[in-house]
């Protein structure tokens, strides 16, 4: 008779909460060390706003010099520099191919894929997940810990698990009707977890328009420069109803937080000295809308941001310095809830190398939560993915540690 086997142990259990890139990929790290894998998310579907995201093309990552790259980061560069060296543009490239997804780098070194949407790439990833043992539990809303467990508020009543080890990736506190809603801080602050206040990041600019701009709403304004403090960019943005809006201004955000003014050149590409010479020829009896489409070709849109920010243009005694350096009179950027992302979060010094809460050992943060800001342009969900990578594995390291 032959021997029975011996029982084997029962995988440990890892519980992540939040379901977008950053959780996902760190219930992919925890299924590949073989643990057994629960996602829990508040919103029906995960992933809400990866989808919303990729309305407008799914901007992946960005495929430009390494250092560059990280610049993105400014003072939190060198904190997020061994987990993004870890993952970095050209993986996030791979990992989408692996998952069927071809990608394509456009002019401006933006990687998206062929598709052009979130999609295709969120159910391949959930199907390969499922695959993988991944079980997902949507519109369980966490609540808290009771004691050593975890509770939620789900459908079917009060649910509490237990789990070995616990990855938090629950977003920062924009775009709060796809679940990212910020109240987590609720749950950390009295465990004495450092957190530092949100603001608004990749935000727009609160604009009390003219009446006579109401004509222009909806409009882009392209090829112009945009300043704020050490901040310059070429990038274009748009004219909406509460004010300015796209990645030219959004690009600025942290210099208009932290107080500099605002300002765009409308003719980036012509000197001062230029601009002063074409406006010396004799306007005769056109109009001035008529006379500086003459002259300099400037657009209809761009001729009414001239007329709202820097006054009657027959009184202007410097007028060529004024389109060259246009101050854009706004009342701050759109509120936080607006925001394609936030700055603040879960502080630097809260978090082990491993991104282990110090303060409430096996409790990994991930993606958003984390006080770190980038750019758009690839940059967030490029960073998003490395840390969720890098907490998934840190967690199970940190549970194959425990078990020796």
């Amino acid at each position: 008779m032959a021997n029975p086997e011996p029982d084997r142990p029962e995988p440990k259990q890892a519980l992540i909460i939040g379901g977008g890139p950053a959780g996902l990929m760190a219930a992919e790290m925890l299924t590949q060390a073989g643990l057994r894998v629960v996602v829990a998310d508040a919103m029906p579907t995960v992933g809400r706003k990866f989808l919303m995201a990729g309305r407008s093309g799914l901007n992946l990552t960005k495929d430009e010099d390494f250092d560059l790259f990280m610049s993105r980061y400014e003072e939190q560069a060198p904190w997020l520099l061994p987990m993004i060296r870890g993952f970095d543009g050209t993986a996030v490239q791979d990992w989408a191919h692996d998952l069927g997804q071809e990608v394509f780098t456009g002019s401006s070194g933006r990687v998206f894929p062929k598709a052009m949407k979130a999609s295709p790439l969120l159910r391949s990833w959930l199907r390969r997940l499922g695959d993988a043992g991944v079980q997902f539990q949507t519109r369980w809303k966490w609540l808290g810990w009771q004691g050593d467990a975890v509770v939620f508020d789900t459908p079917n009543g009060q649910k509490q698990m237990t789990p070995d080890v616990t990855i938090l990736a629950l977003g920062g506190a924009s775009w709060s009707r796809l679940g990212s809603d910020g109240k987590w801080v609720d749950q950390l602050k009295p465990r004495g977890v450092e957190l530092t206040k949100f603001a608004p990041a990749n935000a727009g600019l609160s604009v009390n328009w003219s009446p006579h701009m109401h004509r222009y709403f909806a409009s882009p304004v392209k090829g112009v420069a945009l300043q704020a403090g050490n901040c310059r960019t070429r990038g274009e943005f748009v004219i909406s109803n509460r004010g300015l809006e796209g990645g030219g201004i959004y690009a600025l955000s942290k210099a208009v937080r932290e107080g500099a003014t605002v300002s765009v050149d409308l003719m980036p590409d012509w000197p001062l000295d230029r601009v002063a010479q074409a406006l010396g020829k004799p306007r005769g009896k056109l109009t001035w809308p008529n006379y500086l489409r003459r002259v300099l070709r400037l657009n209809p849109v761009k001729i009414a941001l001239l007329m709202e920010f820097g006054g009657p243009l027959n009184e202007n005694e410097n007028l060529p310095a004024t389109i060259k350096n246009l101050p854009i009179r706004h009342s701050g950027l759109r509120p936080i809830d607006e925001a394609i992302s936030v700055a603040g979060g879960v502080a630097e010094a809260a978090v082990t190398d491993g991104l282990m809460l110090k303060e409430i050992p096996g409790v990994f943060v991930a993606g958003e939560m984390l006080d770190w800001e980038a750019p758009t342009g690839g940059y967030l969900i490029s960073a998003c993915l490395a840390t969720g990578r890098w907490a998934g594995k840190s967690a199970a390291e940190w549970i194959a540690n425990s078990d020796a």
